[in-house]
């Protein structure tokens, strides 16, 4: 959560339990100082800044080994940060999608060009990296959610955009939900690059559905006759009868690694999906100690099937080998457990 300029999402992975924690700490305790670091700066930016002691550089030097990759992982949509203020200014021909900006110090914006026909593109706002607010996490305890949302745009997400990309056939005339999508990318790559017939964008955090919303908003013109919009869904609350049982397709990327919410997942997955053989759910998720096979178990408890397919696409499969051999310098401390997602293919059983 460093912080002297933006760096080009998506740009981190979740911390990764295996990474060597320096000087003796514990990776959890390293984490905390990740906290720690970010509300004293938070603090600062009020007063005069505290002189930075031997102990202050030394946490940085440790937390950076964990909680950040200097590469824009996989790599795989070419796209450029600017600063927020630069989106305001390349809009100012268009004064209806000019008032969709809302400009924040603390966001960026992320200009995307979609490797597909016509490359159309995408602008995201995004959250800056040290922007994590105590207001932040009292939502989290409010919502039941964790905040993973506002960090970043994790490389999963960009994995599942390109994976939608180059099977956009599957897309066509349907009607699509992205789950816990974050800042939605891969929800309106499908809706900017698919012939869908409507894409809704999810996620249970409100923070974080403001930032879809100005992000559909902002990219209105891109979406052609395809409806988008963005909705407020937690997974442990009953959906909305309108929306049950009616998505051809369903895609989440990194949302099985915490447990508690496999259950509430499963569920919510059967219950919107739409009774048909073609209805599916595509997830991307790296497996992460245990937690991509438990929830696999839970999925199937649910009266739903799974078929987990580690090689999907030969380009993230070549990069991925690369990294495990370390023929790629790009990307520290690459952990095949916890930077490689695997496609899960879920349906109803019946």
């Amino acid at each position: 959560m460093d912080s002297a300029s933006p760096p080009s999402p998506p740009p981190a992975a979740p911390p990764q339990a295996s990474a060597p924690a320096a000087s003796g700490a514990s990776n959890a305790s390293l984490r905390w100082r990740i906290l720690r670091r970010t509300l004293l700066a938070r603090s600062a930016s009020s007063s005069r800044a505290p002189e930075e002691t031997s102990n202050d550089q030394q946490d940085k030097n440790d937390t950076n080994k964990i909680s950040r990759k200097t590469s824009r992982g996989f790599d795989l949509i070419e796209c450029h940060v600017l600063p927020i203020s630069q989106l305001t200014k390349s809009h100012a021909d268009s004064s209806s999608r000019n008032e969709n900006i809302v400009e924040c110090n603390s966001d960026v914006y992320v200009c995307y060009k979609l490797p597909c026909e016509g490359s159309p593109k995408l602008n995201l706002v995004y959250r800056r990296e040290d922007s994590l607010e105590l207001n932040d996490i009292v939502a989290s305890n409010r919502h039941n959610i964790d905040t993973t949302g506002l960090v970043c745009c994790w490389p999963s997400e960009e994995v599942l955009a390109y994976y939608c990309i180059n099977h956009s056939d599957m897309f066509r005339s349907t009607k699509v939900l992205e789950l816990g999508s974050g800042y939605g990318l891969a929800g309106l790559v499908i809706a900017a690059s698919t012939d869908a017939d409507e894409v809704v964008i999810s996620d249970g955090n409100p923070q974080v559905v403001q930032y879809i919303q100005q992000n559909i908003s902002i990219n209105a013109e891109t979406f052609g006759q395809t409806k988008v919009k963005s909705m407020i869904l937690h997974w442990d609350h009953e959906p909305a009868s309108e929306i049950i049982s009616s998505f051809d397709i369903i895609v989440a990327s990194d949302c099985t690694f915490f447990k508690q919410f496999h259950g509430s997942l499963a569920r919510a997955v059967r219950s919107l999906l739409k009774h048909s053989e073609t209805s599916q759910a595509i997830f991307l998720s790296p497996r992460r100690g245990d937690s991509l096979s438990k929830f696999l178990e839970v999925i199937k408890k649910n009266g739903l099937s799974c078929e987990l397919i580690e090689n999907y696409d030969p380009t993230v499969w070549n990069m991925h080998k690369k990294y495990v051999l370390g023929d790629y310098r790009s990307w520290p401390n690459y952990n095949e457990e916890h930077c490689y997602p695997l496609l899960l293919r879920i349906s109803r059983s019946e």
